[in-house]
C-alpha cells in the first residue's frame, strides 16, 4: 500500500474546503471497503480526508414520522434503532444479513452506499422505500432521488468535491408490508443476488409495489416493469408467477466465478416471487 497523507477534519465546512485543495484526495468513513482496496492496489488515492471528527454526519432523526439518517451512523446503530425497525423494517432486515457484528459496528450506511458496489444490500430495500440521498458540497445541498444515485459499478452522482451526508426517509406508507430476501454461498455473504419488495394490500389487490434487486446489473435497480405488471392486479398465484418470469426477463447479470448469468436471473424471479408470496400471506394473516 503506497504512502499517503491523512487528514482529519473537524466540521463538514472544513472538510470541503480541504477536499478542493487535494483533487486526488479520497473521503474514508469505516473504511471496510475502502482500505481493502488500497492495501490489494485496486485502488489509488493521493492522502485520505477522514470523516469521523464529523459528527453532524452522524445520527438518526426520526422526528417527523419519517427518518434522516447520517451518513456516519454505523450499520449497527440503524440495525439497534427501535423506531426504525418499526418504520422500516426492510431496511433492518438487508442489514442483518451484512458481514458479521464487527464490520457492522465499523461499516457506515453512507459508506455501503457511495461504495456504489451492484451487490450491496443496503440500495434494494432503500429503493423500494424511494428514499433520497441528502448531498453537500461547495455549491450547497442538494437531494437526489436513490434510485438515481448509482450510475455504474462504483460510480456515483457525486461531484468530485461532494458528500452523501444523509439518507432521507418519508414515513412509511400505512398498511405497507416489506421482504428481503439474499442469496449468498452463507448467509453473511457477498450476495449472489439481492431483492428487496414493499407492498401495499387493499382487498387482495396490490395498491402499490416497488420492487429492487442487486448483483444482477452495473447497479442496483427498480423493477419497473414487474412493479407495473402487479399494481391494480389481485393477487392470485397465477400473477406472482407471471412476476416471476418477468423478474427474471428484466435483468441484466454477469457470468462470474461465483454465479452464472443464468443462475442469478433465475434466483432473482423465484426470490421476487417468494417476496411477494410471504407479504400476501402476511397480509391475509393480517
Amino acid at each position: 500500500m503506497s504512502h499517503f497523507d491523512y487528514h482529519r477534519p473537524d466540521s463538514l465546512g472544513d472538510a470541503l474546503q480541504l477536499k478542493q485543495g487535494l483533487p486526488d484526495a479520497r473521503w474514508v468513513a469505516g473504511g471496510t471497503d475502502l482500505l481493502v482496496k488500497l492495501k490489494s492496489g485496486t485502488a489509488s488515492a493521493g492522502a485520505l480526508i477522514s470523516l469521523r471528527g464529523l459528527n453532524e454526519l452522524r445520527g438518526i432523526d426520526t422526528s417527523g414520522g419519517g427518518a434522516v439518517i447520517g451518513a456516519l451512523t454505523p450499520l449497527s446503530d440503524v440495525l439497534a434503532h427501535p423506531v426504525v425497525a418499526e418504520r422500516y423494517p426492510v431496511l433492518v432486515r438487508a442489514i442483518a444479513d451484512i458481514a458479521s457484528p464487527q464490520i457492522r459496528n465499523a461499516a457506515t450506511l453512507g459508506g455501503n452506499f457511495c461504495n456504489a458496489s451492484p451487490c450491496a444490500d443496503t440500495p434494494p430495500p432503500l429503493l423500494v422505500l424511494e428514499a433520497r440521498v441528502r448531498i453537500e458540497g461547495p455549491a450547497g445541498a442538494r437531494e437526489v432521488p436513490a434510485d438515481a444515485f448509482f450510475l455504474g459499478p462504483g460510480q456515483t452522482c457525486l461531484g468530485p468535491d461532494e458528500i452523501l451526508a444523509a439518507v432521507v426517509l418519508d414515513p412509511p406508507r400505512p398498511g405497507a408490508v416489506g421482504a428481503f430476501l439474499k442469496k449468498g454461498r452463507v448467509r453473511v455473504d457477498i450476495a449472489l443476488v439481492n431483492v428487496a419488495v414493499l407492498v401495499q394490500l387493499e382487498g387482495g389487490s396490490f395498491a402499490h409495489v416497488r420492487v429492487a434487486a442487486g448483483a444482477v446489473a452495473p447497479t442496483p435497480l427498480r423493477l419497473r416493469a414487474v412493479e407495473e405488471l402487479l399494481e391494480g392486479q389481485r393477487a392470485t398465484p397465477e400473477l406472482l408467477v407471471r412476476a416471476d418470469a418477468l423478474a427474471a426477463e428484466s435483468v441484466a447479470p454477469i457470468t462470474d466465478v461465483r454465479a452464472s448469468a443464468g443462475y442469478r436471473r433465475r434466483i432473482t424471479g423465484v426470490y421476487v416471487r417468494r417476496c411477494l408470496e410471504q407479504l400476501c400471506n402476511e397480509g391475509s394473516a393480517g
